[in-house]
């Protein structure tokens, strides 16, 4: 399957070493399979006086040597693995996770949960009328090595 990775340089062999830290899904190499949500996060890159880069891969989708987990939905197993890993506790380690990506008007919902200034039950009633957008973040280097074949780039 096609996926893409925006950012401010050709990345011909990613790892994961230079991932940040407290993202989504931890520490890894983030990627979509949604060509206009990686776009649209060009639009970040451009306010940084960076050139935005969509760098366009071929990922296998033979999983089966890797341990994977799946978020449908924005719900609580989501909120919870989101908060724990944007917190730093430790989370179920796995090779590949996948589910929606807590953009601008989610985050927005994130944060006060965070703050304690909004409840889980009332943080969840309002995601659950959102649609993710997609991310699948590739958390060991093994799976990006084997899986993972760089096609080309596009200056955005």
């Amino acid at each position: 399957m096609l996926v893409y990775h925006t950012s401010y340089a050709v990345i011909t062999h990613p790892d994961i070493i230079h991932s940040r830290n407290y993202l989504d899904f931890g520490k890894g190499f983030y990627v979509t399979t949604l060509r206009e949500q990686a776009e649209k996060y060009a639009a970040r890159i451009a306010i940084r006086n960076n050139k935005p880069i969509l760098n366009v891969y071929e990922l296998s989708n033979d999983f089966s040597a890797f341990s994977r987990i799946k978020f449908e939905h924005y719900d609580e197993k989501w909120l919870d693995y989101v908060a724990s890993c944007r917190d730093g506790r430790a989370v179920e380690c796995y090779d590949i996770i996948e589910g929606g990506v807590a953009n601008d008007k989610v985050f927005d919902t994130i944060d006060l949960y965070f703050s304690g200034r909004m409840s889980k039950d009332d943080a969840l009633r309002r995601l659950v009328y959102e649609k993710p957008n997609w991310q699948i973040c590739l958390a060991s280097q093994k799976i990006i090595d084997q899986n993972l074949k760089f096609l080309y780039f596009e200056e955005l």
